[in-house]
């Protein structure tokens, strides 16, 4: 029998980030790209030790969590999974926006999802020296099972919450997650699109990107 760990809420946040989302928000400048990528990870005087454009991304980074947590359709999104989640809620949505950015990926980029793919691998692996010792540890499981990419199916979330709950107290439920996004899914994707549209106005105007923002009036 495999050894249940017991991880609490804060490091499960850690290990399911949306860092598709995150590395999508960051615009085109590597450093801030990486910056973004390990934010969670970097804490106190250790910000200190990376360049300015890095620590723009991990600034970055920490807002953007914080105007997820507290955007009303987040909110509202999560109550569908409280029951059975409770405070792990959260979690389960992380994956879910994932997923909708990777599937309306087209209405946001000019480029493939597997060409972004590819170009955030290279971009971190370039600057492998600069990620705090678990991303340099985590990374080659992420580019090797292309983690970025395997959302854009419903699938790759149940698979990854089954694994979860194996190693981890988050609940083993990912029958209740698939029956919940299929009932609802035309919801969460409209969900998605409205927070989405939100987000991207706000990193626009807070941090100076130029992200492409689709016409909420097209959805």
């Amino acid at each position: 029998m495999k050894p249940k760990l017991i991880f609490n809420r804060s490091f499960l946040k850690l290990i399911t980030m949306n860092y598709l989302a995150h590395l999508f928000l960051s615009g085109d400048d590597e450093q801030t790209m990486v910056g973004n990528f390990i934010g969670d990870y970097v804490k106190g005087k250790d910000l200190n030790r990376f360049p300015d454009s890095m620590r723009k991304g991990i600034t970055m980074h920490r807002q953007i969590d914080f105007f997820t947590d507290n955007h009303p359709r987040f909110k509202l999104a999560k109550t569908y999974f409280r029951p059975e989640f409770g405070l792990y809620s959260g979690i389960i949505i992380d994956f879910l926006y994932d997923h909708f950015l990777a599937k309306n990926w087209d209405l946001y980029s000019e480029f493939t999802l597997r060409t972004f793919a590819k170009r955030s691998h290279s971009v971190l692996l370039k600057n492998f020296r600069y990620l705090p010792v678990m991303v340099q540890g985590f990374l080659p499981f992420i580019i090797q099972n292309r983690r970025l990419e395997s959302y854009s199916s419903v699938t790759g979330i149940v698979e990854s919450l089954k694994i979860m709950s194996q190693y981890s107290s988050l609940p083993a439920k990912a029958d209740f997650v698939l029956q919940t996004i299929e009932a609802n899914y035309q919801f969460f994707d409209d969900n998605f699109k409205i927070f989405m549209f939100d987000m991207i106005r706000y990193v626009n105007g807070k941090h100076g990107m130029e992200l492409k923002n689709p016409d909420f009036a097209a959805f």
